[in-house]
């Protein structure tokens, strides 16, 4: 029996890494304790360097272990909870979403330097350099290619939610942020992401984060 997990976040409204594992294990129903550590406050760098040799955010605290990366955390969550369909079941599209996901941890800097994570903002972009568009172009060709061989099978990249979608999931925020011009099968996946019941209480969550700090 695995013991109660941690996972710790930072500030909803701006952490795109925390929302990744920790949409994956909510949709999922993986049961875990979340603690929230501000990321704008004088002491945080030391409160998140008690749990993470890192100093970043997420990490994952699980019989004994401590996991700080969120690919690596969310590796641990399949290989401890193997049918909650964290990957998909065939190997082929498993290796694709698998590939997929690496594409969006190591790839797309200049998509994340010019539509930094800011869920309760709207801040039209009317230009984006070309290198941030082609980022764009690439994310949404990648949805269109995993939804186009997942047709009839779920409403997800590769038809039931997994890690994928987790992954993508806040690129979807930042295209509602900045108002991105996106494909119509784009905006279809994206209002299927956003009304998701977990996606739609983190987003509460933040809204209440920052009208807190606005008090």
């Amino acid at each position: 029996m695995t013991e109660t997990m941690t996972l710790y976040i930072g500030n909803r409204n701006l952490s795109s890494w925390s929302l990744r594992p920790w949409l994956l294990m909510r949709q999922l129903k993986v049961p875990f304790h979340e603690v929230v550590l501000e990321l704008d406050r004088r002491e945080t760098r030391d409160e998140i360097r008690r749990h993470s040799p890192s100093g970043k955010v997420p990490v994952l605290e699980v019989d004994g272990a401590t996991v700080w990366d969120s690919l690596a955390i969310t590796e641990l969550i399949h290989e401890l909870f193997p049918d909650r369909g964290v990957w998909p079941t065939d190997r082929k599209r498993r290796a694709w979403a698998r590939s997929i996901v690496a594409e969006m941890h190591s790839s797309f800097a200049d998509l994340r330097k010019e539509l930094s994570m800011n869920i309760t903002g709207r801040f039209p972009k009317h230009h984006l350099s070309t290198s941030a568009q082609h980022d764009v172009d690439r994310v949404m060709a990648i949805w269109r290619e995993a939804r186009l061989a997942s047709v009839g099978e779920g409403p997800f990249l590769f038809g039931s939610f997994s890690a994928a979608d987790a992954f993508y999931a806040p690129v979807v925020t930042r295209f509602q942020t900045y108002v991105v011009p996106v494909t119509e099968e784009a905006r279809v996946y994206m209002d299927t992401i956003l009304s998701l019941e977990p996606m739609r209480a983190w987003i509460d969550a933040a809204r209440v984060e920052v009208e807190t700090k606005a008090r």
